[in-house]
């Protein structure tokens, strides 16, 4: 199926050639029928030539109904500009004309109508002058009598070579159905109905209601009057929902594939319209079905920040539409170029911002995003509209290549700086490491972790051996200076104190290789182990730990401890009957 909506001014026939075109009528409301005016939306479908099916938003023309319009022209991919050849190109064909410039729809087929009751080709003439200078360009066109029927088969022919050169949609994209119609039906519930533009949907898929986060279920789906277990996209659906009431979605809302979009009231977007200077200070952006309040804070000459009245799904890249309703004037169409912006605090910062806008055009770039934001969640760029396809470098998170090398560098420092800051201590806190470079995660100071550096019980250290503070360097001196010759013999407690070996003291040597310790104020020097397995496999094996004991010359309170850690070492092996025997040396 294709989807093409009507674009002109109020009375041109828009609607009774869609009726000719379809047999069927899009005036849904008896007050349309009465007055002769389409007010709302109205939806229609045939079959072309070609076998394939085409359906038609017929969109109003009356000033007074342009957001009806919009909200019917925003999610489709073409538009069939209607002229009357009677009254020629009118004030309405000008801004349905720049609704879709400002949308960027690319697609399109300008229709005279009323070639019974006038000479088609002057409001020919002028209507292309005016498509050629807009997005739509130079189009086909046609002459038709809605009333007589002339150049109806002309018009099918033209609007299969339309339909033949839309892109394809993107099947497997996420859902994002714009809502432009929402009512009940007795037994069924809650039905919405939209222009699917990309992905699809099946009965029973869950989805998320924009507005509220709330998860809704697809009950059922129609597409052209019939009931559908599945619709590809693109297709006019109505779609059965369960776990919403009507007076909770409306036009507007929008239904998206879960944990796939971004809401955001805050945007910066590129202008193509009046100069950004010009504009006033408050607008209603369009976008989709929706038509929200905006303020505007001009940045560059052609770059703005809006901020929406209530929050939208949108992407990097999207089209969307500017209009001042008061003056009934559109204001210009705008590309979003960032949905999730940096704030503007700081003087100067507004200056800054256009500097950068003034490089994005508006199209996911992954590399470019990256760069600006130095850090980001996968998930969150995918929301934003930004395809993912580097590998995370600590969970979901990746980096800017440049800046994460700078980061290890800095982490390098940053260890360095808390080792002089706090010397005893075993390392630098993660947490400590995570503020000091400014991280949102503890997991991403870990994964910067490069030799020399390592992890150990929370803290990060160089493997590399830095030198003791003095007073602690000076204190095992003395260590080694009285224990030297007594390489088995331990300090007690009191003389280690009187030394001014703290336990703090005690870890930063022990740390730096300086001592080696067996137990609580249980320490020796650092050779100590591999003495102990020379003395040892001299002994008769096994042996116990009373002529351990003796053969080393040391004291319970230091040999049961040393067994136990030449025991871990490997180095000894404890039997059934506690004997002991030597097996190889310490690992």
């Amino acid at each position: 199926m294709w989807v093409v909506a009507t674009a002109g001014h109020v009375d041109h026939g828009k609607s009774t050639l869609v009726r000719a075109l379809t047999g069927m009528e899009p005036d849904r409301w008896a007050e349309e029928r009465r007055r002769g005016m389409t007010i709302d939306l109205g939806f229609a479908w045939t079959t072309l030539p070609s076998g394939g099916t085409i359906a038609f938003v017929d969109v109003p023309g009356h000033e007074r109904f342009v957001s009806n319009m919009l909200a019917g022209v925003g999610p489709v991919p073409a538009a069939m500009v209607v002229v009357a050849a009677d009254e020629g190109w009118m004030p309405q064909s000008a801004e349905h004309l720049a609704a879709l410039d400002a949308l960027g729809v690319s697609y399109g087929l300008l229709v005279v109508t009323r070639a019974d009751l006038a000479d088609p080709g002057p409001a020919l003439a002028q209507a292309r002058a005016e498509l050629a200078a807009t997005s739509l360009g130079s189009v086909e066109a046609v002459a038709v009598s809605g009333a007589t029927g002339a150049g109806l088969p002309e018009l099918r022919a033209a609007l299969d070579r339309l339909v033949a050169r839309l892109p394809d949609p993107a099947r497997d994209a996420p859902v994002r159905l714009w809502v432009d119609r929402s009512f009940t039906i007795r037994g069924s519930g809650t039905v919405v109905t939209g222009t699917l533009g990309d992905g699809r949907l099946a009965v029973g898929d869950q989805l998320e209601h924009a507005d509220t986060g709330e998860p809704v279920r697809v009950r059922g789906l129609h597409s052209l009057g019939a009931a559908r277990e599945r619709v590809d996209a693109v297709a006019r659906v109505a779609v059965n929902l369960r776990g919403v009431s009507r007076d909770r979605i409306g036009r507007g809302a929008a239904l998206l594939s879960p944990g796939r979009f971004r809401l955001t009231d805050l945007l910066d977007v590129r202008l193509a319209g009046d100069p950004a200077a010009d504009l006033p200070a408050t607008l209603t952006l369009h976008v989709g079905s929706a038509g929200v309040p905006a303020r505007v804070r001009p940045l560059g000459p052609d770059t703005v920040r809006l901020r929406l009245a209530r929050p939208l799904p949108l992407l990097i890249g999207d089209r969307a539409l500017l209009r001042d309703p008061g003056r009934h004037h559109v204001a210009g169409g705008v590309t979003v170029l960032d949905v999730a912006p940096p704030p503007l605090r700081r003087r100067g910062a507004a200056a800054a911002r256009a500097t950068v806008l003034a490089e994005l055009d508006g199209r996911p770039d992954l590399a470019g995003e990256l760069r600006r934001r130095s850090l980001a969640r996968a998930g969150e760029l995918t929301r934003m509209g930004v395809p993912v396809t580097v590998a995370p470098v600590a969970g979901d998170w990746l980096a800017d290549p440049e800046h994460w090398r700078l980061l290890g560098v800095r982490l390098t420092e940053e260890v360095a700086r808390y080792a002089r800051e706090h010397p005893l201590e075993a390392g630098a806190p993660v947490e400590v490491l995570r503020r000091r470079l400014a991280l949102p995660d503890r997991a991403l100071v870990e994964a910067l972790l490069r030799p020399p550096l390592r992890l150990r019980a929370g803290r990060v250290t160089a493997a590399a051996v830095d030198a003791l503070p003095a007073p602690v360097a000076r204190a095992v001196d003395r260590v080694r200076a009285e224990y030297g010759d007594r390489p088995f013999q331990a300090p007690e407690t009191h003389r280690l104190a009187d030394l001014g070996l703290g336990p703090r003291e005690i870890g930063a040597a022990v740390r730096a290789g300086a001592l080696l310790k067996l137990a609580d104020n249980v320490v020796l020097l650092p050779g100590a182990l591999d003495d102990a397995v020379r003395v040892l496999a001299r002994l008769p094996q096994p042996f116990t730990l009373s002529a351990a004991r003796q053969a080393l010359d040391t004291t319970r309170r230091v040999a049961v401890p040393l067994l136990e850690l030449l025991d871990r070492r490997g180095a000894t092996r404890r039997l059934p009957d506690d004997a002991r025997e030597v097996v190889g040396p310490p690992a």
